[in-house]
């Protein structure tokens, strides 16, 4: 898991580089430095994610939250207008709740997006249209991944029971035998 979440930081590394990313974290553009990939509060409490880093998504953000034509926002890449910018997108966002954001930014490529709790996920209309989630046994969870036109990945069993399988286990690690789960029974240490 490490090497795999180390290449991850591929471009990261490349950034620091070229003089481009910092080790101080809130001070880059990907890392809730810049005001154009954060996440905001909006005046109900809930949160709308914001990642317009190129022109053409800037310039859609700008347009929908009525900043477009405003000189200090001209100056995406500045990074010394990045807390002033931040601050005063904060503050527009904040005057509407956050469905209210999402319908404004609905079908627009500003990169904007409503953040969601774990239910509304499951019942939000783009999940819901690419069939993101399936109910297997009662229990709501992510489809499997990738799906492929030809293949059709699908859930072969039902989920385990809590302690369904706990004997087998122990077994298989060699932690106990029959005597010694008969006693971790009885101390309530498994089901």
């Amino acid at each position: 898991m490490v090497d795999g979440t180390a290449v991850l930081t591929t471009f990261m590394h490349g950034f620091m580089a070229m003089g481009l990313w910092s080790d101080e974290r809130g001070v880059n553009m990907l890392d809730t430095g810049a005001h154009y990939y954060e996440v905001y509060e909006c005046s109900d409490g809930k949160f709308l994610s914001v990642g317009a880093i190129e022109p053409q998504f800037y310039a859609e953000l700008l347009e929908k939250t009525g900043l477009a034509g405003d000189e200090e926002f001209a100056k995406q890449n500045d990074r010394s207008m990045w807390p002033l910018l931040k601050e005063r997108l904060a503050a527009v966002i904040a005057t509407k709740t956050r469905d209210e954001w999402a319908a404004i930014f609905d079908g627009s490529d500003a990169c904007v997006a409503p953040v969601l709790s774990l239910v509304e996920s499951t019942t939000n209309a783009h999940t819901v249209a690419r069939k993101t989630f399936v109910e297997n046994a009662g229990v709501v969870q992510p489809a499997p991944a990738p799906r492929f036109s030809r293949t059709e990945a699908s859930i072969q069993r039902p989920p385990s029971h809590p302690g369904q399988h706990t004997d087998e286990v122990l077994k298989e690690w060699g932690v106990a035998d029959d005597a010694r789960l008969a006693v971790l029974r009885a101390e309530g240490a498994i089901a």
